[in-house]
């Protein structure tokens, strides 16, 4: 008896492991159903065709593709653990998602085929384009939206920055900031963000080292912010997305004289 009681508290031990090691290596095995269920739906209204306009007739041509994304648009969570993100971007009534996470730790989550359209930019504008989601990448920072970022949180980064930017050959000036898109309602990624580290990788724009001693008196700064892509309808919030992006240390709606030289810089790059 004892023997067998032994061997029966054994296998339920092993058991209950398997069960527990299960749900640790996937706890998000409901939601993962759910995504495989609507993709197939998505597949599904892909593949009917369209109807005809009346009085003429479909046919098909041999010649397309996906879409693919020219933006990346970098966030921070502004919440307080991956895990927390984790669980807000796999409920359906949040309404909000990314293609990518990348915790602190360095550990990337990659939540959303690159070509589906996640729903992680809402309104916002970058020149003229109006609708981000549908042309972009989302990523994630797991960051509270005041903290540094941490190391190996910026390597894994900079590891899907390298891939996304090789995989759909996304413009260098095309990797931007939440803020940026939306400077009325957003402020991420925060100052702490490395833009100009990133810039010398090739991801986004920075300005020169050295800069004009002064910028001609014809310059326009509203439409140098124009001409670089954001939306300059709210001047004053333009203006403190520019400086969170590229001048970090002053995030007021005064541009320095300094600020102009910087400004004028980029507004140079981007013609």
């Amino acid at each position: 008896m004892q023997i067998r009681g032994t061997f029966n508290f054994f296998f339920l031990a092993i058991a209950i492991a398997t069960t527990i090691t299960s749900c640790a290596i996937n706890p998000y095995a409901s939601t993962n159903r759910i995504y495989k269920k609507q993709v197939k739906e998505l597949a599904k209204t892909i593949r009917q065709l369209p109807d005809p306009i009346p009085g003429q007739d479909w046919v098909g041509t041999t010649n397309f593709s996906l879409r693919k994304p020219n933006y990346v648009i970098i966030h921070h969570t502004a919440q307080n653990s991956t895990e927390e993100t984790l669980k807000t971007f796999t409920l359906p009534r949040t309404q909000v998602s990314a293609h990518y996470i990348i915790g602190k730790d360095g550990m990337v989550y990659h939540m959303l085929n690159d070509y589906l359209r996640a729903w992680h930019a809402g309104n916002g504008k970058w020149g003229n384009q109006t609708d981000i989601n549908s042309s972009s990448i989302g990523i994630e920072l797991d960051n509270n939206g005041f903290e540094p970022f941490a190391e190996p949180q910026i390597k894994s980064l900079i590891t899907v920055l390298t891939s996304v930017k090789k995989d759909y050959s996304i413009p260098t000036a095309n990797f931007i900031g939440h803020a940026d898109i939306a400077p009325t309602r957003k402020n991420d990624p925060n100052a702490n963000f490395p833009w100009k580290r990133l810039s010398e990788l090739g991801f986004g724009k920075w300005q020169d080292s050295i800069l004009v001693d002064s910028v001609p008196e014809t310059f326009n700064p509203a439409e140098a912010l124009r001409i670089i892509g954001y939306d300059t309808t709210d001047l004053t919030a333009a203006i403190k997305a520019f400086k969170l992006h590229f001048i970090q240390t002053d995030l007021t709606a005064v541009l320095t004289v300094e600020d102009k030289k910087v400004l004028y810089n980029l507004y140079k790059k981007y013609l």
